[in-house]
């Protein structure tokens, strides 16, 4: 029988009162693992809005032990850094004796990370989900923070990026280490196929609303060439401020009876939404691993991606279509065939996830490097 361990999640991202979704991928990672083991969380942000120099709130949030630090805000980096110390060292005497850490964002929380190795001898692994460590984003990495984080790379027993993608971005930047995939998790008891009880063919699309990051214009752009082909067609826009591309909906003289913009929705309406799509569809400049990509699957939706990051290393050729970035005829194309009958094989996509990707998938290849490291 497997040593049931106590493992410290140290987030750079995680869901907070400064920002309530940022991270929730990592804080899915921790549920998962805490299937088998004990789990610890520590997060740590500044906020504008705190009074306190270090204001600490403890809470257990779905089954984990989490304690967010609230510093402070301060424009002085040496200041900062110094607090977002003072506040690792308050919260590591909130908790008893841990088996080892589990890194999520290597910058600058391994720094963190290294201090417990080196006077505590506490091994770490990484779990690193960063966009901005593929080209162009990766010029905006100083000639310090390279050096860190080689630094931090090098002493951890794994590096666990969610794509092999990813890893390629970051060993051509001179990361050196231990690399070994892990993807993200699905919570397949929230993400099934059911039978859609919405007749009018739907297409979905859920992201950060970030038009750099999303091409949310270029979605539009097409969906309005599409409403015009096609009568019985409902699109909805998914994610925080989706209402500020209305203007622009307006503009390209959207239905806005068919297309509804829809804020920030909590993850199981999420679960609700996609489940009552026909297809779901993203559109992006740059990606890791999209979680939303897997949840979709989950559902047995059909999806159309663009071909970028790693999505391409868990896309089942018949689970849709992937395209080239910014390629609008190709996206409309490829909406239109889904239309006239794509038929998707929902049973097979759900069991596709729940192998690769579910709660006890994920955990179990956690626990095989927990437990490569602590025998080291």
């Amino acid at each position: 029988m497997n040593k049931r361990l106590h493992i410290l999640f140290l987030c750079g991202w995680f869901p907070s009162r400064v920002s309530p979704t940022n991270g929730d991928f990592i804080q899915r990672h921790a549920q998962a693992v805490s299937l088998k083991h004990k789990v610890t969380i520590f997060h740590i942000i500044s906020d504008k809005n705190t009074k306190k120099t270090i204001e600490i709130d403890s809470s257990i949030i779905n089954g984990v032990e989490t304690h967010i630090a609230y510093l402070k805000q301060t424009k002085n980096p040496l200041k900062k850094g110094f607090l977002f110390f003072k506040a690792y060292k308050s919260l590591l005497d909130k908790i008893d004796f841990f088996d080892l850490i589990h890194l999520n964002e290597t910058f600058p929380f391994g720094v963190l990370s290294l201090y417990s190795k080196w006077f505590h001898k506490k091994p770490y692994i990484i779990s690193e989900h960063w966009t901005g460590y593929h080209y162009p984003n990766s010029k905006n990495i100083s000639f310090l923070q390279k050096k860190i984080i080689k630094i931090i790379t090098k002493n951890a027993s794994f590096v666990c990026p969610v794509t092999n993608d990813l890893k390629k971005s970051m060993t051509k930047l001179g990361f050196k280490g231990n690399f070994k995939r892990v993807p993200n998790v699905v919570d397949t008891n929230l993400f099934y196929p059911i039978k859609k009880t919405n007749f009018t063919y739907t297409i979905t699309h859920i992201s950060n609303m970030i038009n750099e990051h999303k091409n949310i214009e270029g979605v539009l752009r097409v969906f309005a060439k599409i409403e015009k082909q096609v009568n019985e067609i409902n699109f909805k826009i998914i994610g925080n401020q989706s209402d500020k591309y209305l203007s622009f909906a307006r503009k390209l003289n959207i239905n806005l009876k068919k297309t509804s913009f829809i804020n920030q929705i909590p993850h199981n309406e999420i679960a609700k939404e996609l489940q009552n799509s026909n297809l779901f569809v993203l559109f992006s400049n740059y990606e890791n691993l999209p979680c939303v990509i897997l949840e979709a699957f989950s559902c047995g939706v059909p999806v159309i991606s663009t071909d970028v990051g790693g999505i391409n290393e868990f896309f089942p050729q018949d689970f849709g279509y992937l395209i080239d970035v910014n390629d609008e005829t190709d996206l409309f194309n490829k909406i239109i065939q889904m239309f006239n009958g794509f038929k998707a094989d929902k049973n097979k996509m759900h069991n596709y996830v729940e192998e690769e990707f579910s709660e006890t998938s994920i955990a179990n290849q956690f626990t095989t490097l927990y437990q490569k490291t602590l025998n080291r």
